[in-house]
């Protein structure tokens, strides 16, 4: 499988996220520089986490506009897969491959520790090394992950089966005290309509070597190699 991770400047993942392809795939990722105007041959892109051009104006709302971004966007209506992680997944919704946006958590504070997410759905190149239902722990790192759309939105999105992921308890159950941002309906990720592509705030690449203190992303990583080997 060949991956391309697009970098921007403040991008503070990309490196850790290249790790975890390279463990998967056993090649190392294209590592595209936003002022590129073309993605390379590829099978899956990925836009890290980080706080691509400081986070000026909105999360996302610069890095949006950057070159690469056109052919980004030309490649995932064609059916390329693309993840977007944290950052990523702001860049997603700001560039409209996403429905909605990501505000301000409702803490008003930056966030950074483990989170328990529910597999919404396990039939996607992204989650089928998961269980549906399954509970995960993935570690967050976000001032801005409090997932926002209108109840016209939010209710497509839960019809026609794409949230990803939602925010829980150890038990699965959806509560106000495991919602660490304040995002509606406890999402923490969700697909576009193929399920080709995946915005989700928590970060898997941080928790895909043991050595990082657990494995409940790696799945994720070994599912898309398998899917698109």
């Amino acid at each position: 499988m060949k991956a391309s991770v697009i970098v921007f400047p403040g991008s503070n993942c990309d490196r850790d996220v290249a790790v975890s392809l390279e463990a998967a795939t056993g090649r190392e990722p294209a590592m595209v520089w936003h002022r590129e105007t073309t993605v390379p041959d590829t099978d899956l892109i990925v836009l890290p986490g980080g706080f691509s051009y400081g986070d000026y104006l909105r999360s996302g709302a610069m890095a949006a506009h950057s070159p690469v971004m056109k052919d980004v966007v030309r490649k995932a209506n064609a059916g390329t897969p693309v993840l977007g992680i944290c950052n990523g997944f702001h860049l997603l919704t700001e560039s409209g491959l996403l429905p909605g946006v990501l505000m301000r958590n409702a803490s008003l504070k930056f966030i950074c520790r483990d989170v328990l997410l529910k597999v919404a759905r396990n039939d996607t190149d992204f989650a089928r090394g998961y269980d549906e239902g399954q509970v995960i722990r993935i570690p967050i790192a976000h001032h801005d992950g409090n997932y926002y759309a209108d109840t016209e939105t939010l209710d497509r999105l839960e019809g026609e089966n794409l949230v990803a992921f939602r925010y829980c308890d150890p038990s699965g159950e959806l509560t106000d005290a495991a919602n660490p941002n304040g995002s509606q309906r406890n999402i923490a990720g969700i697909y576009n309509a193929a399920g080709t592509v995946l915005g989700l705030m928590p970060h898997p690449e941080r928790l895909a070597d043991a050595a990082l203190g657990g494995t409940d992303g790696k799945p994720m990583f070994d599912a898309l190699v398998e899917a698109l080997h």
